[in-house]
């Protein structure tokens, strides 16, 4: 069995959790999702099941999209409504105030993780120190993301902001709530947050995990599997001419005139999809010449 399943994550399981429970149920050992969603969050969980598991990687670089809620007036130690308030204020923004500050935090920003996160710092990762009271300075592993849309929906006086954002991969929302909210003077937490697209994958297409047992039990689980390069078609496909079957299966570099492929737009060291006799042969990784393409399989999924 291999493949990708778009999971509907319940409110209270870690992705940990849904990984665990779906292997036992597929009775595969090779389950893996492709990035983190809060344990009290929901919403767009990819699962990669079988080879599929080999180019989690691949969508973990995929854009995603939330719709969040977020309390003005405090701060908790885990950033979000699950956590100890470590800190109240009631001296509330104007909404005028809220739109300035949102605008801002648009485009590359810089953010550092939560200390209740699975980042790992000198081999633990995070959350352990935070739950043996151990403070570290996160802001050395800050990191540059991408908001790509910040839009207010809903504003609910004095203190309750509903919001969609479109971000890059490794945005923590609780992370940019608190710092909006210090931004404003006044604190935030997430109150929740929902992930409404991960690529082109939405929640509209998700499927709840009493659902996925559902389709099993039917034997239908084939109708809710997404083949391992749908999944990817983010990237460039490129189909090679039939006698290198061999070579790309055995991972061996291959070396093309730029004609024999219908492609001039291909990126310097970027990864594509390899078909060769109407076959997905696995993730590719292109090297440009000023005649040739070079071709070189870095996971062969056949």
């Amino acid at each position: 069995m291999d493949g990708v399943i778009n999971v509907l994550k319940p409110p209270g399981m870690t992705s940990s959790d849904v990984v665990v429970y779906l292997r036992r149920l597929l009775k595969v050992k090779k389950v893996g999702h492709t990035g983190t969603l809060d344990p009290g969050a929901a919403g767009v969980l990819l699962v990669c099941i079988g080879k599929a598991t080999r180019v989690a990687s691949l969508m973990l670089e995929q854009d995603k999209a939330y719709r969040c809620e977020m309390i003005l007036g405090a701060e908790t130690d885990t950033l979000d409504s699950y956590g100890r308030v470590i800190w109240v204020s009631h001296d509330y923004p104007s909404f005028e105030d809220i739109k300035r500050v949102f605008d801002e935090f648009q485009g590359s920003i810089k953010q550092f993780p939560p200390m209740y996160s699975a980042i790992k710092y000198r081999g633990r990762k995070l959350y352990e120190y935070a739950r043996q009271g151990q403070r570290l300075d996160t802001s050395k592993l800050e990191r540059e993301v991408t908001i790509y849309r910040n839009t207010i929906l809903q504003y609910q006086p004095p203190n309750r902001v509903l919001f969609e954002v479109e971000c890059s991969k490794g945005t923590y929302i609780r992370s940019l709530c608190r710092d909006i909210g210090r931004r404003l003077g006044c604190g935030a937490y997430m109150g929740f947050l929902l992930r409404y697209r991960t690529g082109s994958h939405t929640i509209d297409d998700s499927h709840t995990l009493w659902e996925i047992e559902e389709y099993l039990l039917k034997g239908k689980l084939n109708e809710i599997l997404i083949p391992t390069d749908e999944a990817l078609k983010g990237y460039r496909r490129v189909d090679v001419p039939s006698a290198y079957y061999n070579k790309l299966i055995n991972g061996n570099p291959i070396r093309l005139a730029r004609q024999d492929l219908k492609f001039d737009q291909l990126g310097h060291q970027v990864p594509i999809r390899v078909y060769c006799r109407e076959q997905f042969i696995g993730i590719g990784v292109v090297k440009l010449e000023e005649d040739y393409i070079h071709i070189k399989m870095d996971k062969v999924l056949v």
